[in-house]
């Protein structure tokens, strides 16, 4: 499956779950925008890594919470590539607390990155997809678009918005050799996620294993975490022609969560 030629964009994507499907396109062909927070060496040594398989890889720090900073992105990558044929919106944040105490500026700050973000480039991007004929939106929402945990409600409300997000976006765009999809991933053992084990296990007094069997994958019958590398084939595939009548779509990738 071949993606030579095409050009992507993922937001968020200099570690964890947007590296891997961003590693994924790469390996498909595609050249690639980075974009993300982190160490400027790290990212480019990331971004040369990518760049030695013999596509074009590129790094653009725009702020997702900023409108006019992701327009300006868009604008530098169209300028440069020619094209965006490829937009996986996966940029994303987390704050738990309960509904009464929830503070309010991470509220607005994860409606913006983890939501409107989405809606910029998507509002951007659509057209040119549109009059070329080809594209491919990918929101990464969660199994928490789909159902809900307590102390999460800006996050939970976020991503069951994404769906209804991506589902209009596919219907206005179905006529045009666009596609629009949700991917809903449970638990993936991200570089953050691992970091939280140590003290999970100390404030709960039990081992690493048991935080990752009884807490973190409580709720996925595999009792397995899904991997960078399956989320990232999963997007691969929707990009190609054999994914064409895959629209609107929330696909599950969660072990299993939402089928209780």
């Amino acid at each position: 499956m071949s993606l030579s030629g095409r050009t992507a964009i993922v937001t968020g994507s200099t570690s964890g779950i947007g590296l891997g499907i961003a590693e994924a396109l790469v390996a498909a062909g595609a050249n690639i925008v980075l974009n993300g927070f982190g160490d400027a060496g790290e990212i480019e040594e990331i971004r040369q890594r990518l760049e030695s398989t013999g596509v074009r890889a590129v790094y653009n720090g725009a702020d997702m919470s900023k409108p006019d900073t992701i327009e300006a992105m868009v604008k530098e990558v169209e300028a440069e590539f020619g094209a965006i044929d490829i937009v996986v919106n996966n940029a994303g944040i987390q704050t738990v607390a309960p509904i009464e105490e929830f503070p309010v500026e991470r509220w607005d700050l994860i409606l913006a990155i983890n939501l409107s973000s989405a809606f910029h480039m998507s509002r951007l991007t659509v057209k040119g997809m549109k009059d070329r004929g080809f594209g491919r939106i990918i929101n990464l929402a969660s199994a928490h678009g789909l159902v809900a945990s307590p102390y999460k409600s800006a996050y939970v409300a976020a991503k069951h918005g994404m769906l209804g997000l991506t589902k209009t976006v596919a219907l206005e765009v179905a006529e045009h050799g666009v596609t629009c999809n949700a991917i809903c991933p449970g638990y993936v053992l991200t570089p953050l996620v691992a970091k939280q084990i140590p003290d999970t296990a100390k404030a709960r007094g039990i081992t690493e294993e048991e935080v990752k069997r009884d807490v973190l994958l409580a709720a996925q019958p595999t009792k397995h975490f899904v991997t960078t590398e399956q989320l990232g084939a999963l997007a691969v595939f929707l990009c190609s022609d054999a994914a064409a009548s895959i629209t609107g779509a929330a696909l599950p990738v969660d072990g299993g969560w939402t089928a209780h």
